[in-house]
């Protein structure tokens, strides 16, 4: 049987006893699997990564390290929210990196979508061998796979977004706890495990995060207009009672400028591209109906408060002919 296959049989689980027989499942594999020692997770502080700390933490406790990389691909303020939940809150064994300059080092100039990708996973497992090297006794790699990645990557539309290719002195075993579940499932089972509703309704991430949304060659002002734009925008969603009501909702800035007029006089600046979806599985997605006043709002504020904007556009693609990310 194909481990990475989802059995025809399967539940979807939608609900929370079915979640609940899920994790009582998993707590006991996991158990059986780690026994006694440790384990290293890339803790992104994202839905996936949070329901397999979650995991863990009830199956093994201590065991687990969680490594939290900051490479300044994140959305504004996410640093700050992954150590006060999982160090302050859940009292997780919490290691935070910063590398921020190390990964815009590296990335500086590379504007091939799938070479960025790789680019960011390769040094995220340098990052983890570093660090692994740094623990005594880690056996195992945990991984938010989730079923989507699996399907994508093997149908070639994107590289498998938890990156392999460790030394061979520094060798782990794979665990990967919801590598069969779809993202609606794994929200089901966060909200079982009592995470907090703003993390398990949080929206789903890249793994490149920011970085396959500053479109082209990453740079440091145009990484900001993405991050400060994706602000306004998640803010006004919540103001507007939409946060967990439409499925992804961010923002892209693309490689190119346009003319504009700002207080009278000629601009040339970035537009800001708004994308919208709603979908259950990633798989297809349709574009999220947004009522017209709220678009103008989130306009004039990203077009007043972001510098380096003076344009924003709005994405009316579904998946297909559309992915849901643009790079």
């Amino acid at each position: 049987m194909n481990p990475n296959k989802r059995p025809d049989d399967m539940k979807r689980i939608t609900t929370p006893e079915l979640a609940d027989a899920f994790i009582a499942e998993q707590i006991a594999a996991l158990r059986e699997q780690i026994g006694s020692k440790k384990v290293l997770l890339a803790l992104s502080g994202g839905v996936d990564s949070s329901v397999v700390a979650a995991l863990l933490i009830k199956a093994v406790g201590k065991q687990l390290v969680c490594v939290h990389v900051n490479h300044g691909l994140l959305r504004k303020g996410e640093p700050e929210q992954v150590i006060n939940v999982f160090r302050n809150q859940m009292d997780a064994n919490l290691v935070y990196v910063d590398a921020v300059d190390r990964f815009l080092d590296k990335l500086a100039g590379v504007a091939e979508p799938e070479k960025k990708r790789k680019i960011i996973g390769a040094e995220f497992i340098r990052v983890f061998e570093e660090e692994a090297r740094k623990l005594d006794d880690i056996d195992f790699l945990a991984q938010g796979t989730i079923y989507p990645d699996i399907l994508e990557s093997e149908d070639g539309v994107k590289a498998h977004h938890n990156v392999g290719g460790l030394p061979d002195d520094l060798q782990f075993e794979l665990v990967e706890p919801v590598k069969l579940l779809f993202k609606d499932e794994v929200r089901v089972v966060g909200k079982a495990l009592g995470l907090p509703d703003n993390m398990v309704y949080r929206q789903p991430f890249p793994g490149p995060g920011l970085g396959v949304r500053c479109l082209g060659a990453i740079t440091r002002d145009r990484l900001e207009c993405v991050r400060e734009s994706d602000a306004i925008l998640r803010e006004e969603f919540a103001l507007n009672g939409l946060e967990g009501k439409v499925w992804q909702y961010f923002t892209a800035v693309p490689d190119f400028k346009s003319v504009g007029i700002k207080d009278g006089k000629r601009t040339f600046a970035y537009p800001v591209i708004l994308r919208m979806v709603n979908t259950t599985d990633a798989m297809t997605a349709q574009v999220a109906e947004i009522p017209f006043a709220l678009l103008q709002k989130i306009t004039n504020r990203i077009t007043t408060e972001v510098p380096g904007v003076n344009r924003v556009v709005l994405d009316l693609t579904p998946k297909p002919s559309g992915t849901i990310e643009w790079e």
